[in-house]
């Protein structure tokens, strides 16, 4: 092949060894607009997995590596005057111009021809004369400019503003400053790459930078390669301290905001994307150089196994793309917590530091434990210290009330519509359902939606409670629950607005019925989607009277024995359609801004919260965003949120979405619980009101991670549920804990430990594994090798 690779950085030099590697006869062009010797940031950061994958494609560039590398395994945090130092992660770094002239001699040796202070020629001139254009020309990428229509970039320009510079102090490990200035909460993210210096990065948000006057520079023209030195002064000030007297190091330093590059496509006829061309992640999760080295190995690769060339790029895209993405939504979520860094500046220091380090949800509480188990035991013991618990237990299993409801631990089954009644009354399945997660071990369990009159049925098949039978049929579910478990179990009212009259899930979900219709009500005249029934815009006197079947329907939750109410606002369904502007385009007192589409749903929650007894928590769920971008978004559910909690709700269950077929959530692991995190913070903060996440959290990890973290306060699983009704007893047992808060009921106590399911007779190698163990080291820090580098 002829190969053309528009840019010289890492990622573009390495794929150029890696096919000369392959194959000799590759006939391989590099054009770099800088010179050799020119390279902008200092040290770059390496992965293990990574690190394997260079070894086995180039050992010659991998031994030059491994003889510059600043080794290490710890991350230390400074907050608020306290140290924490965590263990066992694994960190190789190393200069990122060693690192280029490593690739540099490399492609010398192999004869690939690179053009130094040369601008590439024009990109369909290449596309002609070369069998494949590779653009490793960086993120901001003539090549994926002049080709947009196709590649479809998308740039994502965040507001925190961050400089890189070096410095002659040399960390010993992975370092966070986290400081709490008269401006605000700026951050340093710090680490060695050489005997002789460190990489650190100042970050704060916008209106810090502005309030601290380092803005001043802002709209001066800084010379090609010049830094910007008035920062370099004003940062030395203001971190004198942590850099103990010593340099700060400049290179084209300047403060910048993080953009986030995605391509829907990523190659076009013989022309393809690489590195920051194609991608961008946040540092604070990854490194830039890393990622390209890694796209260099895939794209290498795939050009040997297939062949064409377009099949070869098909697949690469194929290959690489899901992996990216899963790095970007991990850098993606902690970009937004460095963002939003001063919402946790009253945390406990143990806490910030635990959420500081699951902040992408990629590490785990299970991760660190593993790693260093003597941080792990601390985080429980300090999370047990802040609930005033007498026992060290997992997060899971401490108690916690909402209200004057007490739980004996922190998870919930989560409402489930299980469209199973008949005319609303619940049967045997929701006593054999209901009761078998209670007696699974959650510490509370939500009905389905249940619904206040039966034009507020989603279904034929969904539960009520605007009857006496329906009432007296849910007593019986409550009953088993509080004489055969320790559960508590809440009632979930809710009315279906437009999103009624529709067929059973499994018949056609939200698909209109085809006989027996029921007319259908919403705030405005506004279809859930398209082929859904057109509500009829409702009414004063529709109000009046929906509010009062509210009231009806707690007035019965409450004699048939639940233990808690809560008011569906969430979900698109009626309270949820006046919440959002998507649905509510009213032109009355109810409609409008937030404050106005507020009113409605306050009044219903008022009328229950005054019907219910006041021992008796009153909860809501709302949708925390529309996933639209016409709809609600975080701002607007920090602001619904308190307008609940002013008007008394015990607990706010934080859920998203569903108010149109049109939305587009950002589906992943725990994908709602920063919604969950802003409300606790920022409205639940300094109250007693609880903070409930929902939305694929499977794991007890993830549930001991999220309350470890101060993410939430409680967990609601569904799903999960519906796999294994015995989730929390199984989950206490595979953690090793046994006690008040999962107790096995007498009939299954034998079944409390987990049955074998491997061979028990093998002999492990005593004396190797003794070996092993000496090699390890949970604290490894980085000690330069020469003396004089040492402060």
């Amino acid at each position: 092949m002829r190969v053309a690779i528009v840019g010289g950085g890492p990622g573009g030099l390495y794929l150029a060894t890696l096919l000369k590697g392959i194959d000799p006869g590759h006939d391989i062009t590099v054009w770099e607009r800088n010179a050799p010797d020119d390279t902008f940031g200092f040290g770059v950061v390496f992965s293990d997995e990574t690190l394997g994958s260079i070894e086995g494609a180039d050992p010659v560039v991998h031994a030059t590596m491994e003889q510059r590398f600043a080794r290490w395994t710890d991350i230390d945090v400074s907050f608020a005057g306290h140290e924490f130092t965590v263990g066992g992660q694994g960190f190789a770094a190393m200069s990122r111009k060693e690192l280029l002239e490593i690739l540099q001699r490399r492609v010398a040796e192999l004869g690939v021809t690179v053009h130094y202070r040369t601008a590439a020629p024009d990109v369909d001139a290449l596309r002609r004369e070369y069998d494949l254009v590779v653009a490793a020309d960086g993120v901001h990428s003539t090549v994926r400019a002049r080709y947009a229509d196709v590649f479809s970039p998308r740039l994502d320009l965040r507001r925190n503003k961050y400089i890189w510079f070096g410095t002659d102090l040399v960390f010993e490990a992975f370092q966070f400053f986290v400081k709490h200035t008269e401006w605000g909460t700026m951050q340093i993210h710090g680490y060695p790459y050489s005997d002789a210096g460190s990489t650190f990065i100042v970050e704060m948000h916008e209106d810090v930078w502005r309030a601290a006057g380092l803005d001043r520079t802002e709209r001066e023209e800084l010379a090609p390669g010049a830094s910007d030195e008035y920062a370099v002064a004003r940062i030395g000030e203001i971190f004198a301290d942590e850099l103990r007297g010593h340099r700060i190091l400049t290179n084209n330093s300047k403060w910048l905001s993080f953009t986030t590059v995605r391509n829907e496509v990523w190659h076009q006829g013989n022309v393809v994307l690489l590195g920051d061309a194609a991608h961008t992640a946040h540092f604070s999760i990854g490194s830039g150089t890393k990622l390209a080295m890694e796209d260099a190995l895939a794209l290498a690769a795939c050009l040997h196994e297939h062949p064409g060339i377009e099949p070869a790029l098909a697949a690469y895209q194929q290959e690489r793309k899901p992996v990216v993405e899963s790095t970007q939504r991990a850098a993606q979520a902690s970009l937004e917590w460095f963002e939003n860094i001063g919402m946790y500046a009253d945390q406990e220091p143990a806490q910030f530091v635990f959420n500081l380090l699951t902040r992408s949800r990629r590490i785990t509480f299970d991760n660190l434990k593993e790693r260093d188990h003597d941080f792990a035991n601390r985080m429980e013991a300090e999370f047990a210290r802040h609930q005033r618990s007498a026992k060290v237990t997992p997060a899971m299993f401490q108690p916690v009330s909402i209200g004057e409801l007490r739980l004996r631990n922190r998870v919930i089954v989560s409402s489930m519509d299980m469209y199973s009644a008949t005319d609303g009354v619940p049967d045997d399945f929701h006593l054999v359902h209901l009761g078998s997660k209670a007696l699974g071990g959650a510490g509370l369990v939500m009905t389905e939606m249940i619904c206040t009159s039966p034009e507020g049925r989603i279904t034929p098949g969904c539960t009520g409670l605007w009857s006496d039978e329906q009432r007296d049929a849910w007593r019986r579910v409550t009953d088993f629950v509080h004489r055969r478990s320790t559960a508590r179990i809440g009632a979930q009212l809710g009315h279906s607005g437009r999103k009624g009259s529709t067929k059973l899930m499994w018949e056609g979900m939200d698909e209109p019925l085809d006989a027996g219709n029921w007319e259908v009500v919403g705030p405005s005249p506004v279809p859930y989607g398209e082929g859904c029934h057109v509500p009829r815009e409702a009414t004063r006197a529709d109000l009046d009277r929906i509010r009062d079947e509210f009231v009806a329907a707690a007035r019965r939750a409450v004699d048939a024995g639940f233990d808690l109410i809560e008011v569906h606002a969430a979900h698109g369904y009626l309270l949820s359609a006046f919440l959002s502007p998507v649905s509510n385009r009213r032109t009355d007192e109810y409609g409008g801004d937030v404050a106005h589409r507020l009113r409605y749903p306050l009044e219903v929650f008022d009328a229950v919260r005054a019907a219910v007894p006041a021992h008796l928590p009153v909860t809501v769920r709302i949708s925390a965003t529309d996933w639209l971008p016409d709809g609600n978004t975080a701002e607007d559910a920090v602001e619904m949120a308190r307008a609940f909690v002013e008007h008394g709700a015990a607990a706010i269950d934080v859920s998203t979405g569903q108010i149109s077929k049109d939305e587009r959530p950002a589906f992943g692991r725990s994908y709602q619980t920063p919604f969950a995190d802003a409300i606790r913070h920022r409205v639940a903060a300094g109250t007693d009101v609880k903070v409930i996440a929902v939305g694929a959290i499977s794991s007890y990890d993830d549930v001991n991670s999220i309350l470890l973290a101060g993410r939430a306060d409680l967990c609601a699983l569904g799903r999960t549920h519906l796999y294994d009704p015995q989730w929390t007893l199984h989950a206490a047992a595979e953690q090793g804990y046994a006690g008040a808060a999962a107790p096995w009921p007498d009939q299954w106590a034998a079944g409390n430990r987990r049955p074998p399911t491997a061979r028990t007779d093998k002999v492990p190698p005593r004396l190797q594994l003794l070996r092993e163990g000496a090699r390890e080291d949970v604290h490894l820090r980085w000690r330069p090798r020469t003396a004089q580098s040492v402060s």
